[in-house]
């Protein structure tokens, strides 16, 4: 009886679906995708003031949503080239971040931005630094291979890659 008081215990002390997720969890290889970050709690109830997620390769072209109230920054990067509808890409957005916002502990929001996904089919992991007021949380944890993500305290928000979708030409 007393191990089942404790399970309790640790099931509400840890906000399930807490993690910095993205909305759409998959997109195929080839075709645009408006990645949302949903960032649903602050660092133990201190207000969430900035958010910078890292893009893996494969993502290219990503642009950020502006947001009111705060300041987006996208930092670029050099890159394995690659085209552009003609034209040969080497530097591009590496990471984006969301900054001098405010968003209360309890409250809940969404950073979003638009990338075009070459990425091979299979998991992509977006790395996310949440800061707050008090303190920040990496969610930049990567399961081993056969290891369960949700077993990741903090895990990176991670987006499934499936296979491009067959175009029709008419």
């Amino acid at each position: 009886m007393k191990a089942f008081s404790v399970l309790l215990l640790t099931l509400l002390s840890t906000p399930l679906f807490a993690h910095v997720t993205l909305e759409t969890p998959s997109a195929a290889t080839g075709s645009y995708y408006k990645a949302v970050l949903k960032v649903g709690h602050g660092c133990d109830g201190s207000p969430t003031t900035g958010i910078r997620v890292d893009l893996p390769e494969g993502v290219q072209l990503a642009r950020p949503m502006p947001k009111a109230g705060w300041n987006v920054t996208a930092e670029k990067g050099a890159v394995t080239p690659f085209d552009n509808h003609g034209k040969s890409v080497s530097v591009d957005t590496r990471s984006i971040s969301w900054t001098g916002g405010s968003l209360p502990a309890d409250f809940y929001d969404e950073f979003v931005f638009q990338t075009r996904i070459s990425a091979k089919p299979g998991p992509l992991y977006f790395k996310v630094k949440q800061t707050c007021r008090n303190g920040s949380t990496d969610w930049s944890a990567i399961p081993a291979a056969g290891q369960d993500p949700h077993a990741l305290p903090t895990p990176a928000a991670v987006l499934e890659v499936t296979p491009a979708e067959q175009h029709h030409h008419h």
